[in-house]
């Protein structure tokens, strides 16, 4: 269960958030908000609604542009890159939406073919290929690549966006919510999936979700933002144990125990 381990990860952050201010109108979302991400862990972003979690993660990865603070990725600051390299630190990313953001008049294979065609000059049917055996590394069947997204299960449609997401072999991968609207057998698959990825890949994970299921089976460490900054950002066990109302709350309620105690379960099933 790696959401109860120490971290391992030290060095300089891969990501680095200092300061930070995202605000809307009148509204504050964040204020001198800090966090970091270092390699190679998977970290759990959760809060109440309005603590702007999505927010957060649209700033790092440039699609929302904050009031103050900094942003550091892979040691720079995005905002001082020229165009160009901004777009060239961007395509290190992977990012998969809530929605899931397919394209809704071409098949999964030809989704998945436009990174590789717009971004990385390949020809359509090189892409294509490439676009079909990222669609197999995220389990789906090979029939699959010329299904439409409409045709698709909930669960198909996450996988085939997360296909689109590894489409440019990114360093690090943000997702929102993935696991939201999915039953829990398809949810538990995709869990699955995601921590054999980042072993597999060596990918660092940025995981936006409320799925405390998701949390305890997948993540290194979780960051609560509340007040509008991160709380506490630290393993499972030390999160759990903060003297925080909501905290307490949403770890220790009926579904919190329930994710907790299926977590032990997996763990003892392992050892054994």
């Amino acid at each position: 269960m790696t959401g109860t381990e120490s971290p391992t990860h030290r060095g300089t952050p891969v990501i680095e958030v200092r300061d930070l201010c995202n605000r809307f109108g009148d509204h504050v979302v964040h204020e001198d908000l800090d966090l970091d991400l270092f390699r190679g862990e998977i970290l759990g972003v959760v809060g109440g609604s309005g603590t702007g979690k999505s927010v957060l993660l649209r700033s790092i990865v440039g699609l929302n542009k904050p009031v103050s603070g900094h942003i550091r990725v892979f040691g720079q600051d995005l905002t001082s890159l020229s165009a160009a390299e901004r777009s060239e630190t961007e395509q290190r990313f992977g990012v998969l939406f809530q929605a899931g953001a397919l394209f809704t008049s071409l098949n999964l294979q030809e989704n998945i073919a436009v990174p590789l065609i717009e971004h990385a000059g390949l020809p359509r049917s090189q892409a294509e290929e490439l676009a079909r055996m990222k669609l197999a590394l995220t389990g789906l069947p090979p029939a699959a690549a010329l299904n439409y997204p409409a045709e698709l299960s909930g669960g198909m449609v996450k996988r085939a966006s997360l296909a689109r997401a590894l489409a440019l072999d990114p360093e690090v991968l943000f997702l929102d919510e993935p696991t939201a609207g999915l039953d829990p057998i398809g949810a538990a698959g995709f869990d699955r999936l995601l921590v054999t990825l980042r072993d597999a890949l060596g990918l660092t994970v940025f995981l936006v979700t409320h799925d405390l299921d998701t949390l305890y089976s997948t993540c290194d460490r979780v960051a609560v933002l509340s007040q509008r900054k991160v709380l506490v950002a630290d393993t499972l066990d030390r999160v759990t144990a903060t003297d925080d109302e909501w905290i307490q709350d949403y770890f220790h309620g009926p579904r919190g125990r329930a994710a907790s105690y299926a977590a032990r379960a997996r763990a003892e099933t392992t050892e054994e």
